[in-house]
């Protein structure tokens, strides 16, 4: 077909309505005004300045600066702020500066993590091939594939990437890998024939070739139908600029704890200013003392602790083979309710093996040893385009490669084999026809050709099947019911079948593809990984949901997914993308929540299937490897990109990376996570109910008669030292037995919940007390002031110690099971001894050397912090152990 060149103001853009993959070739050439001779150069000159040039446009991200500032603007920071400038007003230099330090490197890692996050567009840019085959008046040239344009006729061979979204005119044995753009786990056979459902996903698309996607085997040739933002690269593009990272739970609680704490340390320091004021101490003294009580309040040290914690967490990782990309997804792990996993590669092996064969009337997961299966396993080794690479190992199409390795393990070697029957000729695969045929010569001078491929396509031409007694008539019925078993398990069935000649015939599928007969099939699958199974079972286990999400198809998406237990029984439910293109997104919502695979989904149905669990409360781990994963692994609350097999892009939107792109791994962080948050829920215990503490001492004090207890020099001291550095080695507590057999944390949930407020209240009031009745025993002397300074600092390392554990021992726990804080603690208690009893140290913190029997009480008084807590925790664990037991006996 030839057209005549068409001037720009004749070229109209396409109408997107009526689908490409729907038309003949005639009607697309014809709709694209164009021809096989491709578009004249200054045709194609003018369509380039029309539709512009073939790339992806960067949406407007926030310059470095929008996002330096954006990282100063949360509550706690704010509060910090304050906290700073107050202490340097007072005339606390040294506090405000390790203020300042704490808010600009907090400020400084959060810029660089979302600075990181805006490159996902860049990486998505340079995936487009730089130079493109293209035919243009008739000449094949090379042109830059920012070049092309609507109705230019493009070349493909083995190993190209695709320059543009391209409708196939021809493919001969033509296979594309779709993998980073639709998650299909195998290279799709190419055709040119026009499709009739319109509807159809881009994966079932045979006809078309997409942006991006890689040529690995034959040759063809297609007209561009779209290019730049117009592709399905370019679709998603548009996705990722529309998707925003949501806040973690861990920002979100930070947030509002920030807010509360602020109104909390005002209203404290006022009252105390009042109180004293109205007893008549010295005015200047008690602002002094109010302003360091307000600021003492405030746990400066919660952002470096939650930036040490999480940097100690994602070191960790890297151990269990995860790199975190942004540190607050570490955290938000522990949080996590759904994990929606890709199917190849992270749960299972991401190659394919032979799981079943059937042969003389036996469906076995290993050969026998009579002829027909000599003969089969004959066939799979010789009918095979699979080669060694250097190392020896097998290379090239997967399945290939499996059918392969499979004969080679029952003892048919390729090579070995071959030299007794030499290939004389092929008919290669092809799309329509859906199976290959080689020809091999034999010692006789005759010939036997073996012919593989789908089921039906090779028992159409079937006669005859092979038994240990012979060729016998073929029955249709019995070889397509094994065919269905074998498709039920979620196995990708092929046919072999075989003829012998009296010479080698001509290599043409009329001659060779008849009158066959018939060896058996073979089921081959991606195999789950086995740790996934484990790793399944222990997030259900710990009350997170494992979801699938895939390109494959739904039979083998189901069969997957209950080997690994996802899902149980044959019929289990299984969401396809033409399904969720029906779902409006309150649907989805409503109907989500019950649906545990997803196959042949588009990447938006994966960013819907995200933001309707993200609807319904749901704090959501994704997982990908492709570009189109991306969008959804950026809305993501835990984006996890696959690290061996993963793109750029995903890598680029993701917040973590697999090294070894393991599902197990992803439970494996989740563990990390749970324990990072336990860590910073022990901080927060620590230094809030030392902060209340100090507060109600201060409080209290004019109330009972007593005179200041604390200087504000003393107030400074404990909430830099004291409160730091054992609050610092909290993050280094390891996990707890049973973290991973507790549901997750509820998204909403406070920081304060499961009795941290009220603990912070009771035992701030009870070291308040501790310290209030020894100031009293010791009003009119000389070291009541340091008696009250002791029993506070020591009653703080004692309480530091107990909650370790919300419910276990700390004699369970073992004191040296976290050597970090037993050493903070030993150097906290030489420091607080030497400004007790150095002399330089008196004069600069005000404090006076304590007796024996004096220092033996301050020390006895705040041991009856340890004593109080452990007893708390054993109430707590005596409740558990009774609620087990009702739960147990159906009480």
């Amino acid at each position: 077909m030839s057209l005549p060149s068409v001037g720009l103001r004749g070229f109209r853009r396409p109408d997107p309505a009526a689908p490409w993959h729907c038309l003949d070739v005639d009607a697309v050439l014809t709709r694209l005004q164009t021809s096989a001779r491709g578009l004249e150069p200054p045709e194609a000159e003018a369509r380039l300045r029309e539709v512009g040039p073939n790339t992806l446009t960067e949406g407007r991200g926030r310059p470095p600066l929008g996002l330096l500032a954006s990282q100063f603007a949360d509550a706690m920071i704010l509060v910090l702020a304050a906290a700073a400038a107050i202490s340097a007003l007072v005339g606390d230099v040294t506090d405000a500066l390790v203020i300042v330090a704490i808010v600009i490197l907090n400020g400084g890692l959060g810029f660089v993590q979302e600075y990181r996050a805006e490159r996902a567009m860049a990486a998505l840019r340079v995936l487009a091939a730089p130079t493109a085959d293209v035919v243009r008046g008739g000449r094949v040239r090379r042109v830059p594939a920012d070049a092309l344009v609507p109705g230019d006729v493009v070349r493909l061979s083995a190993g190209a990437v695709v320059p543009a979204d391209i409708r196939l005119l021809e493919a001969a044995a033509l296979r594309v890998d779709e993998a980073a753009l639709t998650g299909e786990s195998t290279p799709v056979a190419k055709t040119t024939a026009a499709l009739e459902d319109g509807a159809l996903p881009v994966a079932d698309r045979t006809n078309m070739a997409y942006r991006g996607t890689v040529v690995t085997y034959g040759r063809g040739s297609g007209v561009v139908v779209a290019t730049g933002m117009a592709t399905e690269f370019g679709r998603i593009a548009g996705l990722l600029q529309e998707t925003r990272r949501v806040p973690t739970p861990l920002q979100r609680r930070l947030a509002s704890f920030g807010r509360v704490l602020a109104v909390a340390a005002a209203v404290v320091g006022a009252v105390v200013f009042v109180g004293g004021a109205l007893r008549g101490e010295d005015p200047w003294l008690v602002f002094l003392t109010a302003v360091s009580l307000a600021v003492a309040a405030v746990p400066e040290a919660l952002p470096a602790v939650v930036t040490i914690t999480l940097a100690l967490g994602a070191r960790g990782m890297v151990q269990r083979r995860v790199l975190v990309r942004r540190l607050a997804a570490v955290e938000t792990l522990g949080s996590v309710t759904y994990i929606c996993a890709d199917k190849t590669g992270t749960l299972t092996q991401n190659r394919m093996q032979v799981e079943a064969m059937y042969c003389d009337g036996v469906l076995a997961r290993a050969p026998g040893r009579n002829g027909p299966w000599e003969e089969l396993l004959r066939a799979m080794a010789v009918s095979n385009d699979a080669d060694l690479d250097e190392g020896g190992r097998a290379v090239g199409d997967p399945t290939e490669v499996a059918l392969r390795l499979a004969a080679e393990q029952a003892g048919l070697r390729k090579t070995e084999v071959e030299r007794a029957l030499p290939r004389a000729g092929e008919v290669p695969f092809d799309a329509e026809r859906k199976r290959m045929t080689t020809v091999h010569a034999l010692a006789d001078g005759g010939a036997v050709s073996y012919t593989k491929g789908a089921v039906e396509a090779v028992l159409d031409l079937s006669t005859h099947v092979l038994t240990a007694a012979g060729p016998v008539p073929v029955s249709r019925q019995a070889i397509v019911e094994v065919s269905d078993r074998m498709s039920a398990d979620g196995l990708r069935v092929l046919a072999f079948a075989m003829r012998r000649w009296s010479a080698p015939p001509g290599a043409t599928a009329d001659r060779v593809e008849r009158d066959l007969v018939l060896l058996g099939l073979v089921g081959l699958a991606d195999p789950p990984r086995p740790e996934a199974v484990e790793a399944v079972a222990v997030c259900r286990g710990a009350g997170i949901v494992p979801v699938m999400i895939t390109g494959d198809h739904p039979l083998t998406a189901r069969a997957v997914a209950r080997r690994l237990g996802i899902v149980e029984g044959h019929d289990a439910a299984v969401m396809t993308g033409r399904e969720l293109a029906r779902l409006s997104a309150g649907e989805l919502e409503d109907r989500v929540a019950g649906v545990r695979v997803y196959a042949r989904v588009a990447p938006e149905q994966k960013l819907g299937i995200v933001r309707a669990l993200q609807a319904r409360g749901e704090v959501v781990a994704m997982t990908g490897d492709g570009v189109n994963d991306a969008p959804a692994l950026r809305q993501a609350d835990v984006g996890v990109a696959m690290g061996v097999t993963g793109t750029d892009v995903s890598k680029e939107a993701s917040a973590m990376v697999l090294l070894d792109d393991s599902f197990a791994s992803i439970v494996e962080a989740v563990r990390e996570g749970r324990r990072i948050y336990d860590n910073l829920r022990r901080f927060v215990r620590y230094a809030l109910t030392t902060n209340s503490g100090e507060a109600w001492t201060v409080f209290l004090a004019p109330f009972l008669g007593l005179p200041l207890p604390l200087l504000p020099v003393h107030i400074l001291w404990m909430n830099l030292l004291t409160d730091g550095l054992p609050g610092l080695a909290l993050a280094a507590e390891p996990a707890e037995r049973d973290v991973m057999r507790r549901p997750p944390r509820p998204p909403k949930q406070s920081i304060f919940a499961d009795g941290l407020a009220a603990h912070v209240v009771w035992v701030g009031a009870l070291m308040a007390g501790l310290a209030l009745s020894t100031e009293a025993l010791y009003v009119g002397a000389e070291s009541r002031q340091t008696m009250v300074f002791a029993v506070l600092s020591f009653a703080q390392l004692a309480h530091v110690l107990a909650i370790r554990s919300e419910r276990e021992s700390v004699a369970g726990l073992g004191l040296l099971s976290n050597v970090p804080l037993a050493g903070a603690v030993a150097l906290t208690v030489g420091l607080q001894l030497a400004v007790i009893y150095v002399p330089f140290a008196n004069g600069l913190l005000h404090t006076v050397p304590l007796s024996a029997p004096e220092l033996a009480v301050a020390v006895g008084a705040s041991s009856i912090i340890f004593v109080v807590v452990e007893a708390e925790k054993a109430i707590r664990r005596r409740r558990g152990r009774r609620r087990i037991g009702e739960a147990g006996t159906g009480a």
